[in-house]
């Protein structure tokens, strides 16, 4: 049986992957990190809670994070931790830094010395390209990086393949552009959009608040990114790959598609609000995955209104079953208004 140890396990990646890698018959480790809220929501909605053998450590722990490594013995190691909402990073870049930095070296230290025979796996991310002024990003293309979250991803980037070449290690990289599910955060724009869509169309809400309308990204599906990653480290040399969908949308699109799905006119419903506007925005992302094609056998098949017909009509489930007093694992009771937050970083 083989043994897997993924970091950011409560998150919605690691969720998915958990269970691809369980139906698969491996054993699971996760690190969390311990809080006074635990936030296991993820696990327990995907049935899969009780089959996560859970390591409690943290990221700049040096030696919590030798421990997780030693208890689960690991023949594959994910790390897909991070502090990952961009604007956060902004508020936060040193934190960021070393939490999606810093610790990924820590992390790779560890292995080198304790399981240099575990492949690794770092979540590289397509912020990491930026403002790079080219259309359509791959492999080759120079990053670019525009906030702290995204130099701290490229950081990580660069060290995993140091480590990679000067070592021998299997540490691979995957650039993953933006992929969402009803998993995805609340504080991501993707479930802040169908959340509150599926909110207003009960009646529960009136309004949307959201920045940047403009902002084109390319949009997949979370559990078909995870079967990417697993199929990276199944490789027998380690390499990094793009993968994406090779489509451009905007959050324009994003919006009136969601709106539509529920017969209401978008623009009556939602506000702009110049406080949720990055301090450097980054306006154009779209992936090539062909390498990924080519090499692994991996394409997306979930299109672009496929996903949010997913993601909405698994928020208005819940928010019905919330109406009819049923108790289900959820964020979105316990997410606060973003008007309660205060910050400075506002676009001028």
């Amino acid at each position: 049986m083989k043994r897997a140890l993924i970091t950011g396990v409560t998150g919605q990646d690691g969720a998915y992957l958990s269970k691809q890698l369980l139906e698969k018959g491996y054993k699971v480790y996760g690190v969390f990190r311990r809080v006074s809220t635990p936030n296991f929501w993820r696990l327990q909605s995907l049935g899969i809670y009780s089959k996560i053998n859970l390591i409690p450590a943290d990221l700049l722990d040096m030696g919590s994070m030798i421990e997780a490594i030693k208890i689960s013995d690991p023949d594959e190691i994910y790390n897909l931790a991070a502090q990952s909402f961009v604007s956060t990073a902004f508020e936060q870049p040193t934190g960021n830094a070393e939490i999606t930095g810093l610790a990924v070296t820590k992390f790779l230290e560890s292995i080198k010395h304790i399981s240099p025979s575990s492949k690794f796996y770092q979540a590289s991310s397509s912020e990491m390209y930026g403002n790079s002024g080219v259309k359509t990003q791959n492999e080759k293309t120079p990053f670019v990086p525009a906030s702290p979250y995204a130099a701290a991803k490229l950081y990580a980037h660069e060290m995993t393949n140091i480590y990679k070449n000067s070592y021998g290690m299997f540490a691979t990289t995957g650039i993953l552009f933006n992929h969402e599910s009803p998993l995805r955060g609340l504080e991501f724009v993707s479930r802040k959009i169908t959340n509150a869509v599926a909110g207003i169309s009960l009646g529960i809400r009136q309004k949307l608040t959201l920045g940047n309308l403009d902002s084109i990204r390319d949009w997949g599906y979370a559990p078909e990114y995870m079967e990417a990653v697993y199929l990276m480290m199944q490789q027998e040399k380690p390499d990094t790959f793009v993968i994406s969908t090779g489509e451009a949308h905007t959050v324009r699109e994003f919006v009136k598609l969601s709106f539509d799905a529920v017969g209401l006119d978008w623009e009556k419903h939602v506000e702009i609000d110049k406080k949720l506007y990055r301090p450097l925005e980054v306006s154009y992302l779209r992936g090539d995955y062909k390498k990924a094609k080519r090499v692994l056998g991996w394409k997306p098949k979930v299109t672009f209104k496929k996903l949010i017909k997913i993601m909405l009509d698994e928020d208005l489930n819940r928010w019905k079953q919330v109406l009819d007093g049923n108790p289900i694992p959820w964020d979105a009771p316990l997410y606060p208004s973003e008007s309660k937050f205060l910050t400075r970083n506002i676009k001028k």
